[in-house]
């Protein structure tokens, strides 16, 4: 501030000698510790002078909006001041029990989820929907960009529908990430890699229990608007006595390739699986359109087609064909 005061005296000593008696009295204000009264001088003389300051010293205020819970909010103004800024800022992230937490998967609710096949042991109709978020853990812990992650996602089959309304399969997938971005912005087609521990479960017991571990590695490419995701996954082995799905991989194969597809407000999104067998061959496609729903910048229609074998771990060994209609929270 100084520095700037003094850089306005001489600019004005040289070029405006007529303000010299209003100088010499805000500088005995400023002597005399009565900074109020020699700021309002030292503003009536640069009303009547332009000055231009060193680039340097020019400075941005930029006011920073906060979002608070108005739950919270109140609370906060009568707890007692902290010295230390660590301290204060721990007791306001557990007041805002705020934890980081976004979106990962398509998180959606299908009200009409049709299979196209009648079964026994369901009705055709019912409702469908997915759970799945993902918390950073740590970011460019070795020097690469990168970003640990632990995600969980969650899909259920509810027989919305049905008499007692029973939730028909839930499969449950917590997993451990790392995704590092790659390439040169507009340069390079390949944009990222993805490599994580995935485990995958419905949760039930004796003849209904499905469940398998993987690792995997992903790669993120995109052409121009197309972005390409091919992802190969190695199955941990587990004990055969206690396995209850041995032969889920002739039925999901080792891999699988996503296309991504946006335009405009839409955005198109096709899987595609296979077990690459010659005899025996399955394999699974699932075609998502999401668009804008009633202008809403955070809901969005949503229609999903399946066919194929897995699309639930119940069912990873049939082949159903499948058409939902909803919203998804996010895509």
């Amino acid at each position: 501030m100084k520095k700037i005061l003094s850089v306005l005296f001489v600019c004005i000593l040289l070029n405006a000698q007529d303000t010299e008696e209003l100088l010499k009295q805000a500088q005995e204000y400023e002597k005399a510790n009565d900074y109020k009264n020699a700021m309002l001088i030292y503003k009536k003389i640069a009303n009547t002078q332009k000055v231009e300051f060193p680039k340097e010293e020019k400075v941005v205020v930029v006011e920073k909006k906060v979002v608070e819970n108005k739950d919270v909010a109140p609370l906060k103004k009568k707890l007692n001041s902290f010295d230390d800024k660590e301290t204060k800022s721990t007791i306001e992230q557990m007041l805002e029990s705020s934890f980081d937490i976004y979106p990962y998967q398509e998180n959606y609710f299908f009200p009409i989820s049709y299979d196209t096949k009648s079964k026994k042991d369901r009705k055709r109709n019912e409702a469908k929907f997915q759970l799945s978020i993902k918390k950073p853990i740590i970011h460019d812990f070795f020097g690469f960009d990168e970003t640990f992650y632990f995600g969980y996602t969650q899909t259920s089959w509810w027989q919305l529908y049905n008499d007692s309304s029973p939730f028909r399969e839930t499969n449950y997938k917590p997993e451990f990430f790392v995704t590092v971005p790659y390439g040169k912005k507009d340069e390079s087609l390949i944009k990222g890699f993805k490599t994580g521990f995935l485990h995958e479960s419905n949760g039930q017991s004796e003849e209904k229990s499905r469940s398998w571990n993987r690792v995997y590695l992903e790669t993120y490419l995109q052409y121009e608007n197309l972005f390409i995701i091919p992802k190969v996954w190695y199955r941990l082995e587990e004990d055969r006595n206690s396995d209850d799905n041995h032969d889920i991989d002739d039925y999901l194969g080792y891999g699988d390739l996503t296309l991504v597809y946006p335009y405009k407000e839409h955005s198109f999104k096709l899987l595609l699986r296979n077990n690459l067998k010659s005899s025996n061959n399955r394999s699974y496609g699932q075609l998502d359109w999401t668009f804008p729903f009633f202008g809403s910048k955070n809901t969005f229609g949503h229609i999903q087609v399946s066919s194929g074998y897995g699309e639930s771990l119940i069912d990873y060994n049939e082949d159903i064909t499948r058409i939902n209609f909803g919203i998804s929270l996010s895509r």
